[in-house]
């Protein structure tokens, strides 16, 4: 499998298919972990007094002035959101808006449980296969290099039976949603089954509400998965979202991976319409079986499996609510009275309007809620 390494030309964005894989800091906001890590509780966060861009401080009425301008999506210039995006609204909704208002307030010990995850996930990947580091200089060569990518993995599922981090992407909402599967195989019946990795920084299982967000997640992957293989999910849609042009040739590094791997094109173009292709007349099934698998990150053992009862009615439903707020149709929610708990850890605790006002947005700083068209 090909991994890409980005010349200075091309955004961190560019490659598409970054998602975060894997929501470890979570455990932190888990109330046996907020209990065993008063230290944390009370470490600094963002104040009401945040700095701007020239480095004056910044009160958070103006920092949210101008919110019922433009929507979430438009005011951060996104392009598209990732599953983790939608997974994160799941646990508490402000906390994902404050992350994308005021990035950079991750704590190091958060940092530090997210790159052991990752290590993790890197581990089981290079069980399966080799990564192959291919230069890239535009942000069509980035994205060419995960659809050959998924060329490759489509063809080893199917001879093979087991492949590991999957990219996928589909409209939903209107809007482009990316992420990446963990692990696909098939069972012994010939069953299509994903599992989710989840590590521990403890071993314990999670609380209900982390595994309520973990399950939505999951639900998510198939869903887009399900779209793509039924020929539901088209290039046109892709390039609407990504601004990508299909004509524009490809890079050398890229041509000549390309060409390792047995494919003869010329631009992104040719590499999108084979794997169209290759998603509707592979014979992919949808995805049967849904499971999480929770492991120590200190041991590697095994804390325990979920398996995810897909209910599409319910996760179209969360999806319409979560795009509404990224559409600009309605400000952000926290979380319930009875979910409080989930503050004490939180980065923002110390700004959140909602908490200050006892489940609502002050006046002076909610947005306007767009209507919906």
């Amino acid at each position: 499998m090909a991994d890409l390494r980005e010349e200075e030309t091309v955004s961190a964005e560019a490659s598409g298919f970054s998602d975060l894989s894997d929501s470890e800091f979570l455990e932190f906001l888990d109330l046996e972990d907020a209990q065993e890590s008063n230290a944390l509780v009370n470490m600094p966060g963002p104040s009401s007094e945040s700095l701007g861009k020239d480095d004056k401080p910044i009160s958070l009425q103006n920092w949210k002035r101008g919110l019922d301008i433009l929507s979430p999506m438009e005011r951060f210039q996104l392009k598209y959101l990732y599953v983790t995006d939608l997974a994160s609204q799941n646990w508490c909704e402000l906390q994902t808006a404050y992350g994308k208002e005021l990035p950079g307030f991750l704590a190091p010990d958060k940092a530090a449980v997210l790159d052991t995850g990752a290590s993790i996930h890197l581990a089981r990947e290079l069980e399966l296969h080799d990564l192959v580091t291919v230069p890239v200089t535009t942000k069509e060569d980035a994205w060419a290099i995960k659809f050959l990518n998924i060329l490759s993995m489509i063809a080893t599922l199917q001879s093979e039976g087991h492949i590991r981090e999957f990219p996928v992407f589909g409209e939903v909402e209107g809007v482009l949603l990316v992420g990446v599967i963990d692990e696909l195989h098939y069972t012994a019946k010939g069953e299509l089954e994903i599992t989710e990795l989840k590590t521990r920084r403890h071993p314990m299982l999670p609380l209900e509400a982390q595994k309520k967000k973990d399950c939505f997640q999951v639900s998510l992957y198939k869903y887009i998965f399900d779209a793509m293989v039924q020929g539901k999910v088209t290039p046109a849609s892709l390039i609407h979202h990504t601004k990508l042009c299909p004509e524009k040739p490809l890079g050398p590094s890229v041509l000549r991976h390309a060409q390792q791997g047995g494919f003869s094109v010329k631009s992104l173009g040719d590499l999108m319409e084979l794997v169209f292709l290759s998603l509707t007349l592979s014979d992919l099934p949808v995805i049967d079986i849904l499971k999480i698998e929770y492991i120590h990150q200190e041991t590697a053992t095994v804390l325990g499996t979920e398996i995810v009862a897909f209910e599409e009615k319910e996760v179209r439903g969360k999806v319409q609510h979560y795009m509404a707020y990224w559409m600009g149709h309605r400000e952000p929610q926290g979380v319930d009275v009875e979910e409080a708990w989930k503050c004490r850890t939180c980065t923002y605790a110390d700004i959140c309007e909602w908490r200050k006002g006892s489940g609502v947005l002050s006046s002076t700083v909610a947005p306007q809620a767009k209507k919906a068209k």
